[in-house]
């Protein structure tokens, strides 16, 4: 998939597909898998340390507060959804490495 159906729009917010890979070596946002976000986390996958992990590395990266990233669905999935409020979908898109 490419970079145009990475998001949707719903509401005031934007939809990201997230495919986690937990227990890295590094936390990163590596590109894409399939049709969405691939991103690495150190945190492994115990006690919704990857998901907290997830919101933190997004937040960060998109310059909203944490409370504006929302995981909704794949909580114990590798496969997530997040929610993402106060941001535009070329923003999310460039959280993509170039190149890929």
């Amino acid at each position: 998939m490419n970079r145009e159906s990475l998001t949707s729009v719903r509401g005031g917010t934007i939809r990201v597909s997230v495919h986690v890979q937990p227990r890295s070596s590094r936390t990163e946002i590596v590109g894409l898998h399939g049709g969405a976000l691939k991103v690495r986390l150190q945190a492994p996958p115990v006690d919704g340390a990857a998901n907290a992990a997830l919101v933190e590395l997004l937040a960060e990266r998109l310059g909203v507060p944490q409370r504006a990233v929302t995981v909704v669905a794949g909580l114990s999935s590798r496969a997530k959804t997040v929610e993402i409020e106060g941001t535009t979908e070329d923003a999310v898109r460039g959280l993509l490495p170039t190149g890929r």
